[in-house]
């Protein structure tokens, strides 16, 4: 197990592509899908419309128990009150992607990075920016792994699997836009 930042991966292999236990959520930017492993580290979190997200599968366990503390620190997220999250994840990903995502683990509430500035930081060539965004793109823990903090080299907000509005609620709940850019809540 390796700790990075404030998020632990568990690496299992196989057990993040089927995830037993699963609860749905409601939040300002709509209904939470969350996926656990048997020892109840997250494998998944997802919004409706999703590019890529979960849907529930036949042989799913549906038990709030195990996600308590997640709701919770989510539900304080959403607050505002809480900016680092201490929740174990375990997602499966190549060695690209585990690099990606740990490089997203480390960027702090309420500032944004580039695709570039993720790409330099993990040690990969210029070129390799489209990469890096597709493994943004696959990242299976939206929110808890603030993808939504990643923007454009020009500063626009560019693609997120949640979609647009989502990314633009987030970035204004951390402070990064201002409240009047951002929708009052999103539908479920």
């Amino acid at each position: 197990m390796t700790t990075h930042g404030t998020l632990t991966d568990a690496a299992a292999p196989g057990t993040a592509d089927t995830p037993t236990y699963w609860t749905a959520l409601n939040s300002p930017v709509g209904r939470l899908l969350l996926t656990a492993a048997p020892d109840g580290a997250l494998t998944s979190l997802s919004v409706p419309g999703q590019k890529g997200g979960r849907a529930v599968q036949d042989g799913w366990l549906r038990d709030p128990g195990p996600f308590r503390e997640a709701a919770d620190q989510l539900a304080a997220y959403f607050a505002g009150e809480l900016t680092r999250f201490r929740l174990p994840l375990r997602a499966a990903g190549t060695a690209f992607r585990t690099r990606v995502w740990d490089a997203l683990d480390a960027v702090p509430y309420g500032r944004t990075t580039t695709y570039g500035e993720i790409a330099a930081r993990i040690g990969a060539p210029r070129a390799a920016v489209r990469a890096v965004g597709g493994a943004i793109g696959a990242n299976p823990l939206l929110v808890l792994r603030p993808c939504h903090r990643v923007i454009g080299a020009d500063g626009t907000l560019t693609g997120y699997a949640g979609g647009l509005p989502r990314k633009t609620w987030l970035l204004a709940l951390e402070g990064v836009l201002g409240r009047a850019d951002a929708p009052e809540r999103l539908s479920p």
